[in-house]
């Protein structure tokens, strides 16, 4: 198996940085492995199930269900808004499964409501898949706030927001920030059903 350069150099910067020390909340364990190809693009796809440890995306997909890893597929494929991905989390073990929410070019603004804030991306209220809107405490509004003012309200390229379900956060970018392409190791959906 190769090992993706770029994300043990960011991984190792993120250690040196600090010392961050991580819980991981949200891993998943392999269970089996196949090798897909898709010639036509060129790129070759590895193919693992795994199982949801954890809750971050409680009401899409339940601790203990089988998802489906598509490691490579981003080297043949754009990255898209609501993609399931994999996260490679600080150098950790085990990744973590969230949801792109927001992708390179689109706006982020991060706008006061009652007791906290609320995300906006490109002029909308940022929703999980119940309809409810993510909802920042102080904490978490300060982190994505460094973002907002950096870049002046844009996402940059190869940078992305990533959430899980809970509208309250969970270990995402409300906690690390926008993440680098580098750090997403595949695409991960439901099995299909045989």
């Amino acid at each position: 198996m190769a090992i993706n350069k770029k994300v043990i150099i960011a991984s190792l910067l993120l250690l040196a940085l600090g010392g961050i020390t991580v819980w991981i909340f949200f891993p998943v364990e392999t269970d089996k492995e196949v090798f897909v190809a898709e010639p036509e693009w060129g790129c070759n796809i590895r193919q693992e199930e795994r199982i949801v440890r954890g809750n971050s995306l409680e009401g899409l997909i339940e601790s203990g269900k089988t998802i489906r890893v598509l490691f490579g597929y981003y080297d043949c494929h754009e990255i898209e808004r609501e993609d399931m991905v994999l996260y490679s989390y600080a150098g950790n073990e085990e990744p973590l499964l969230k949801i792109i929410k927001g992708i390179g070019g689109d706006s982020l603004e991060l706008t006061e409501a009652e007791n906290g804030w609320n995300i906006l991306i490109n002029g909308e209220v940022l929703q999980n898949s119940k309809g409810e809107p993510y909802f920042l405490d102080e904490r978490r509004h300060r982190m994505l706030s460094l973002y907002e003012s950096d870049y002046y309200g844009l996402i940059p390229e190869d940078a992305y927001l990533i959430m899980g379900n809970l509208a309250t956060g969970s270990t995402d970018s409300t906690r690390y920030g926008l993440i680098h392409i580098a750090d997403i190791l595949g695409k991960a959906e439901l099995p299909r059903l045989e």
